[in-house]
């Protein structure tokens, strides 16, 4: 296994209390962990392709929420480490609260400003600093729902918004809720891209090709001691393991049949 590892971030918040927010002394400690690791950071793009020589981390922001220029930025630039950003370009720029199923009911709630996302000027000035800027295409729709019209919509038209307006190239895209399938993938690739990222709850295979990169997510229940132990190339291994779907399965069930039980 590589020692090359990607992991996928969303908001970062003290006081959002959603997964998807992972506050700030958690990102720092999770950088900080990784640099007494020796990782060092890259580009999804960077790591996709093979870039780095030694162990790289390539740290992924999706839905291109305002707290990642705001608080994460600091952090990873204490740490010299750059980052990626998955925009869904038709949301970027707006005042009002991003909304698609599964964020959509914090809308009414005290924290609806969690979910501004940034401007195309913030976006320009990360990449100003090193950032990579990819697609979470244009409306944040599940990808294996669609016609073949609207995927090209969705891809090509998000890509499109990024380079128009960011004038570089965007080649790298993350698929919303990490669905594709084969039909997904060959459309991202007429459209142009070159490397595409998808996430997993469960095993961990490798990549099939650049189109299919595996994600490691992280979400506001990974403390130090969860955040070690998913990086850890030795849980890693296991992940990637024939073992590790027989477990996975087990493991579905019982939570179908006790809800309440933690995993």
């Amino acid at each position: 296994m590589s020692d090359a590892i990607v992991l996928c971030y969303h908001a970062i918040s003290e006081r959002w209390p959603a997964a998807l927010a992972t506050t700030p002394r958690q990102l720092r400690q999770q950088v900080w962990h990784l640099l007494r690791a020796n990782y060092r950071g890259a580009t999804f793009s960077d790591i996709a392709f093979g870039a780095p020589a030694a162990r790289a981390v390539a740290i992924t922001f999706d839905d291109a929420y305002r707290s990642v220029i705001d608080l994460a930025l600091p952090i990873l630039a204490e740490a010299g480490f750059p980052a990626t950003v998955f925009a869904p370009s038709a949301f970027i720029g707006r005042t009002e609260p991003v909304a698609w199923p599964g964020i959509d009911q914090w809308r009414e709630t005290e924290y609806a400003d969690e979910l501004t996302p940034m401007s195309w000027d913030d976006l320009a000035a990360l990449t100003r600093v090193g950032w990579e800027i990819g697609s979470h295409t244009r409306s944040h729709r599940n990808l294996t729902e669609l016609n073949a019209q609207q995927l090209d919509e969705e891809l090509s038209g998000s890509r499109a918004d990024i380079e128009e307006r960011l004038a570089r190239p965007c080649t790298s895209l993350a698929y919303p809720y990490g669905y594709r399938d084969t039909r997904v993938i060959q459309a991202a690739r007429r459209a142009g891209y070159t490397a595409a990222a998808r996430t997993t709850r469960g095993r961990i295979l490798p990549p099939s090709s650049a189109l299919d990169w595996p994600r490691i997510m992280i979400t506001r229940r990974d403390d130090k001691r969860r955040f070690h132990i998913k990086t850890s190339p030795a849980f890693r291994r296991v992940r990637a393991s024939a073992a590790w779907a027989v477990i996975d399965r087990r493991r579905r069930r019982r939570r179908a049949a006790h809800p309440t039980v933690e995993s």
